[in-house]
């Protein structure tokens, strides 16, 4: 794909705010977690991972080196598995109550696994044999 580095660029930004932005809502202690804030939960920061990926992705992306595009292709997995463990640990009932699920939480989803793609085409100038 011609342009596979910078959709992946700014999904990989994409991601870094939507850290930011809320996850899930927790009714019972009127709690509204994000990437980088859980409140009175014991979830830590769940999206530092998530942002120290991404960076790494971009970092990736903007190189043009060979091992730069096949070693993303690794950390995308990575990153796209460390959001579904978001997604799975953060909107798990618990004690009969379900959190509610903002956007937040489905952006994230949506943009480590457009990031996980572009990683899979990369723009690479290969030598011609002669």
């Amino acid at each position: 794909m011609k342009h596979s580095q910078l959709i992946g660029i700014v999904a990989a930004l994409a991601a870094i705010v939507i850290c930011y932005m809320p996850w899930v809502f927790i009714a019972s202690n009127n709690t509204l977690i994000t990437g980088l804030d859980s409140g009175v939960t014991n979830f830590g920061r769940p999206g530092l991972m998530n942002i120290i990926l991404s960076v790494t992705c971009l970092l990736f992306f903007a190189l043009p080196k060979l091992w730069a595009k096949r070693t993303n292709v690794f950390i995308a997995a990575i990153n796209f598995a460390w959001a579904i463990r978001n997604y799975i640990l953060l909107t798990t009932c618990q004690a009969g109550e379900c959190p509610e699920k903002r956007v937040g939480l489905y952006l994230l989803l949506i943009t480590t696994f457009i990031i996980q793609l572009m990683a899979f085409f990369p723009k690479i100038a290969l030598p011609e044999e002669k």
